[in-house]
């Protein structure tokens, strides 16, 4: 079934409001007569990061699908303030706050909620023209079962959907029914059609295993004398899911079990956020880099640059920059982890891995393409091949880029992995990032390294 306003909604959270709010934050200086510099850039990356993951939390599209407008503009507002709120805390405290124009960043303030509240309305106005249904479908579930009792809460907590469950139909004794069960069982498979007919029910959800078939294909041609829509609830949560989803092979319908989260819309997105946001960062620490490279080669003997060949997306090999800290460059079929107090790391390499400078040429594989900002940090080659055969699941991290920090990272799981059990408990980590990707997670994950980074947590 297609929700009414789906389209509009995608529209809005997806293209239109980062157009405008970006776009305004482009616009307010030029009119005050205040050149663009790359300070602006870097508050735009900001803002699109902070923003997500503001309007992620209080979600006002929910109010804006059930059709509530005063709260819909209260969520709005209320999200656009907190955003602002979080930019000028930033600003404030990084210093960064006074290579802004303070009228242009005022006018910002205050004409981009004003902009997104028009653009909404106006795209509730062309929604409308368009003849969107907009009354709340009834709907039963063929199966009191877990499958069932999911898809139930689903649509209950969801009032976009414009869908009520009026029960289950199961040919169980009750006594086999999930005690958790919010809605009555209001009979049999066999019942289900008649029950259609006379309270004019819109949907219909089948949740039965294949087993039930020769029941299915019985209720199938009963509810033909219905108008019902008919659809089934495949049972894929017996599965170990990553990522799954619908989708279709030159018109034929499949489902993925374990995909990565970066198709489509999102890849788009996540590959522009590293590219802006790794171009800044390189201009604003080209300084730190050149002091770095300098100390680097006067410090001890050896190459600035320290290459290695990791793993990157799809399990295919890459060369991983870093700046030497050690005094030996292992890159081949034993590579010996850096332990504390280890005797080969160099004089400034000690301080270069405990503030994670030594990671800062990975910028230039996030530009390259190699790498992204947040994912799953790269092991040596030799590492890999062997936890790939000690850990269940391991190379399905490379399902998505590396990253320069990680969700492991910020969860305690930065450095080394002396243990069977760390490695294991970061490769979860890793795992749980990709079953869970959002831009706000990123935003989190970019936040809280900084914060594991200034304690030195784990570096060595």
């Amino acid at each position: 079934m297609m929700v009414n306003n789906v389209p509009v909604i995608f529209f809005f959270e997806r293209l239109l409001d980062p157009v405008i709010v970006m776009g305004m934050l482009y616009l307010c200086p030029m009119l005050f007569g205040v050149p663009f510099t790359g300070y602006y850039l870097v508050l735009m990356v900001l803002v699109y990061f902070v923003s997500s993951a503001v309007y992620q939390l209080i979600d006002p599209y929910r109010t804006w699908r059930s059709g509530r407008l005063l709260p819909y503009a209260r969520d709005l507002l209320l999200g656009w303030a907190v955003t602002v709120a979080i930019l000028v805390l930033l600003g404030q405290l990084s210093g960064l706050a006074r290579y802004y124009d303070p009228h242009s960043m005022l006018a910002w303030f205050i004409v981009t909620p004003v902009l997104l509240l028009t653009a909404h309305l106006a795209g509730r106005v062309i929604q409308r023209r368009r003849n969107y249904p907009s009354e709340v479908r009834s709907a039963v579930i063929v199966g009191a079962n877990d499958v069932g009792l999911r898809f139930a809460r689903a649509v209950e907590n969801n009032a976009g959907l414009f869908m009520s469950v009026a029960g289950f139909f199961d040919d169980r004794a009750a006594d086999r029914h999930p005690e958790s069960l919010a809605h009555p069982v209001l009979g049999t498979m066999g019942d289900i059609a008649q029950y259609v007919r006379e309270h004019q029910i819109k949907a219909i959800y089948i949740s039965q295993p294949i087993s039930a078939q020769p029941r299915i294909r019985k209720l199938l041609d009963e509810l033909q004398d219905t108008t019902a829509s008919v659809y089934f609830l495949p049972d894929i949560y017996v599965f170990d899911l990553m990522q799954a989803r619908f989708d279709n092979v030159g018109g034929m319908p499949v489902i993925a079990i374990c995909e990565t989260p970066f198709t489509g819309l999102n890849y788009m997105l996540k590959r522009l956020s590293d590219i802006v946001l790794a171009t800044v960062i390189q201009i604003l620490l080209t300084p730190i880099m050149l002091v770095i490279a300098a100390a680097v080669k006067l410090t001890s003997p050896g190459p600035i640059i320290f290459r290695q060949r990791r793993y990157g997306l799809y399990g295919e090999e890459i060369i991983v920059y870093k700046f030497r800290s050690m005094t030996v460059a292992e890159d081949g079929a034993k590579v010996v982890q850096a332990t504390r107090n280890d005797q080969r790391v160099t004089r400034i390499g000690g301080f270069l891995r405990r503030s994670s400078l030594d990671e800062l040429p990975q910028f230039i594989n996030v530009l390259q393409g190699r790498m992204s900002i947040v994912g799953p940090r790269p092991h040596a080659v030799t590492h890999n091949e062997q936890y790939r055969k000690l850990i269940k699941g391991y190379m399905l991290r490379h399902k998505v880029k590396p990253g320069i920090t990680g969700w492991a990272q910020v969860n305690g799981l930065r450095g080394e992995t002396e243990t069977l059990d760390k490695m294991e408990a970061r490769i979860s980590y890793d795992l749980d990032y990709l079953r869970h990707w959002s831009l706000a997670l990123d935003l989190w994950i970019i936040v809280r390294t900084i914060h594991v980074v200034l304690k030195r947590e784990n570096a060595h």
